[in-house]
């Protein structure tokens, strides 16, 4: 079979997708130019404000202050206290809210912002450390900051050069940046996190296995002489469908299971001790470990399992979970 190529038509393209893709572009090539033209200055802002024993104070006017916020929100749940001022409320008492002990990241594309020359005459006037974000080196905010970051010299993604795009995207991503930077440096921990997010899917995922446990005598245990027929009724009572099997010294030995109990079907089963009929090293996590990586070492293998034994460093029971403990967390 001979295949004409000349009617293969290249793939044409709506007039919004054309557009889509051309924004998408235009602010990508911006990023990429900021990334590679971050330098010491950077470093420097990143010590001013690590060095705050007060809060991060986050200003800008218009759309820069809509990004302000959004990096405000972002430091305050990764680790650095945070709060936006607007710079026209600062004017008309808000200054106040900004004392001895804090810094201020200010954000103006053109650094000629008028509503922020009382922040900065404050900041100034107090000498509370000033980082500025600004795409003109010499505008008025640049020359007054202790530290400016500048934004490099890139096409705005609207066709008439106008609507700040490129520019808020690349304020938002140095905001991000920013903002990594100081949870890197403060050691900042999923635990951490945690903390800030309490809420919704993200704090489930950060929830420990010890806050969704069964234990003390919730457990389904059993010593490895445990008969088979008292084993079974220690099964369904705990309701598990599964029971774990511990020697003298506590130590979790195996596991029964449904799976065990079709493999071992017999006329003896009932009198066999429950040491001949379990799996030995079961799956097991520890109960500091995210209830996400209970999640995954559930699935972990080419058979899941829906129950896992929470155990203690030396390998003796401390709870168990099922998936639907998980489930019920939010977690799936």
């Amino acid at each position: 079979m001979i295949l004409d190529h000349s009617i293969i038509q290249p793939e044409r393209l709506s007039p919004d997708l054309e557009v889509a893709r051309e924004v998408l572009n235009t602010e990508a090539a911006g990023l990429l130019s900021l990334a590679a033209g971050l330098g010491e200055g950077f470093s420097r802002a990143i010590e001013r404000l690590a060095s705050a024993s007060g809060r991060v104070v986050v200003s800008g006017m218009g759309k820069s202050g809509h990004v302000g916020r959004k990096i405000a929100a972002t430091l305050a749940s990764t680790g650095t206290p945070a709060l936006f001022v607007h710079p026209a409320e600062a004017s008309h008492g808000d200054l106040g809210m900004i004392v001895a002990g804090d810094a201020l990241l200010a954000l103006s594309n053109s650094g000629e912002t008028a509503e922020l020359a009382d922040l900065v005459a404050h900041s100034r006037r107090f000498a509370l450390p000033l980082v500025a974000i600004t795409a003109q080196p010499d505008s008025a905010l640049a020359r007054s900051a202790d530290v400016a970051l500048i934004l490099p010299r890139a096409a705005e993604a609207c066709p008439m050069g106008l609507a700040p795009t490129t520019s808020t995207t690349m304020q938002v991503a140095l905001g991000d940046a920013i903002a990594v930077a100081l949870l890197t440096r403060r050691g900042f921990t999923a635990a951490d996190f945690r903390q800030f997010h309490p809420g919704g899917r993200l704090g489930a995922r950060l929830r420990r296995v010890r806050d969704v446990m069964h234990a003390g005598e919730a457990l389904p245990l059993a010593s490895p002489e445990t008969t088979m027929a008292t084993a079974l009724v220690r099964m369904t009572e705990k309701r598990f469908g599964c029971l774990g099997i511990v020697g003298s010294d506590g130590v979790l030995r195996g596991i029964i299971t449904d799976g065990d109990l079709r493999r071992s079907m017999g006329p003896d089963l009932l009198a066999r001790a429950a040491g001949d009929v379990m799996t030995l090293a079961p799956r097991t996590i520890g109960p500091d470990a995210l209830a996400v990586e209970a999640l995954h070492a559930m699935n972990a293998h080419e058979r899941p399992v829906t129950t896992l034994f929470v155990v203690d460093a030396g390998g003796r029971p401390l709870g168990i979970l099922h998936v639907h403990d998980l489930l019920r967390a939010g977690l799936v």
